[in-house]
C-alpha cells in the first residue's frame, strides 16, 4: 500500500473531519471512501459513455434506432409488468434512414 499526501484547505479538512464524526468514521477512513466512490463513479461514467458511442456506431452502421416514446413507454409498463410477474415486450429498432 503506497501513501499519498494532500493538501487541503483548512476549510475542506474541516468540512471532513465534520462528516467523518458524523458517519462515526475516521477522518482518514472518510477519505479513502471519498475516493474510492469518485473512482466508481468516473469509472461508471467512463462505461456509460462508452456503451452511448459504441449504440451510435451500431444505429449509424444498420440504420435503425429506437423510437424515444416507444422506449419511455417500455419502461413505465416494464416497471408494472415485473410488479405483477409478466414479461415485457421490448421495443423494436426501426430504420430512420430514408
Amino acid at each position: 500500500m503506497s501513501t499519498t499526501s494532500l493538501k487541503l484547505s483548512d476549510e475542506l479538512k474541516q468540512r471532513a473531519v465534520l462528516a467523518a464524526q458524523l458517519q462515526g468514521m475516521s477522518t482518514h477512513a472518510f477519505m479513502i471512501d471519498a475516493i474510492e466512490r469518485a473512482a466508481v463513479a468516473a469509472e461508471c461514467r467512463a462505461g456509460f459513455i462508452s456503451d452511448a458511442l459504441a449504440a451510435r456506431d451500431e444505429m449509424l452502421k444498420t440504420g435503425k434506432g429506437y423510437d424515444a416514446n416507444e422506449v419511455h413507454a417500455y419502461i413505465k409498463r416494464r416497471l408494472q409488468d415485473r410488479a405483477a410477474g409478466v414479461k415485457s415486450v421490448r421495443p423494436e429498432a426501426k430504420s430512420w434512414l430514408k
